[in-house]
């Protein structure tokens, strides 16, 4: 079975490492009018950076609150600037350079962690990623959550599938590792859809992109997330409309021991499930108990 992403950096550093959220005060083409104004139906008012620190601090200074957030769980460990919220490539190149680059060069960073929307990924941008990864690894999240075209539209994504697979054939020319976000439980998706999308993106995720500085593979990834309602959004609409059921916590581990089975020992698994703010948390009530729900998800790794 697949490695996690901790298991995968502790063998690679040594040591424990932990992201930091940071916010680059970015916002997103389908909230600003490009696309749209409403956003992804399911994404919160923190554009999915809910845990992210602060947007009015520089990125060293988020990255320093960070560290102390974590500095009873690590002494001598290594961190990843995680860039969160909103779309993360979605400015001119000359502002991702500052942030990226401030980020990248504080001297307890051993990666970039670039979370975007695979339709705003231009060929500057690119390059840019390119250069950085050439001085320490970078990671581009790609926020795809579904291959299936009804559910995308439904839930206002922006862009068809074919405009993700071009992001992965760009990145894997350039040798920049990816990790590809899935939702489960999306409304109207049945289990064999969620398998459907997983297959697909562990197909293109291929053996990972070649870590030349440390003659090694940067392995490939995958992300997945329950699917959760928040207050404020348009799915809160819909469920309190009663247009669709949520996933039992029975069903939701059934649905992963069922994906782990099919995921290879060449993907990289970043995430098994994921919490929202428990203020905004309409459903799956459940889910809030994260200590009890990753200790059943630890069960079925051991299997």
């Amino acid at each position: 079975m697949s490695v996690t992403v901790g298991e995968y950096l502790k063998s690679k550093y040594g040591c424990k490492v932990y992201r930091i959220a940071l916010d680059g005060g970015f916002t997103c083409p389908n909230r600003d009018g490009k696309i749209s104004t409403g956003g992804c139906i399911f994404c919160s008012a923190g554009g999915s950076g809910d845990f992210a620190e602060s947007r009015e601090l520089s990125i060293s200074e988020q990255i320093e609150k960070g560290k102390e957030r974590v500095a009873g769980k690590i002494k001598d460990g290594k961190y990843i600037a995680y860039f969160q919220a909103f779309t993360n490539t979605y400015a001119p190149v000359s502002k991702l350079r500052e942030l990226f680059t401030e980020a990248i060069n504080h001297p307890d960073i051993v990666g970039l962690s670039v979370a975007t929307r695979p339709d705003c990924l231009p060929e500057d941008v690119l390059d840019l990623l390119d250069e950085l990864n050439r001085l320490k690894p970078v990671w581009v999240e790609l926020g795809l959550q579904t291959i299936h075209e009804r559910t995308a539209e439904y839930i206002r994504r922006g862009y068809p599938l074919a405009v993700y697979d071009r992001a992965v054939s760009e990145l894997k020319k350039r040798n920049i590792s990816f990790i590809t976000h899935v939702i489960l439980g999306l409304p109207g998706e049945r289990w064999e859809d969620m398998e459907e999308t997983v297959r697909y993106v562990c197909r293109l995720s291929g053996t990972g992109q070649r870590d030349d500085k440390e003659q090694g593979i940067n392995p490939n990834g995958i992300k997945l997330q329950l699917l959760h309602v928040l207050k404020g959004t348009d799915l809160a609409k819909d469920y309190e409309a009663g247009k669709f059921t949520v996933l039992s916590e029975d069903e939701y581990i059934a649905i992963l021991e069922r994906l782990l089975k099919i995921i290879p020992d060449s993907v990289i698994i970043h995430r098994l499930t994921g919490d929202g703010p428990k203020k905004d948390l309409i459903a799956p009530i459940w889910s809030a108990d994260k200590k009890h729900v990753l200790n059943r998800i630890n069960r079925i790794l051991v299997r």
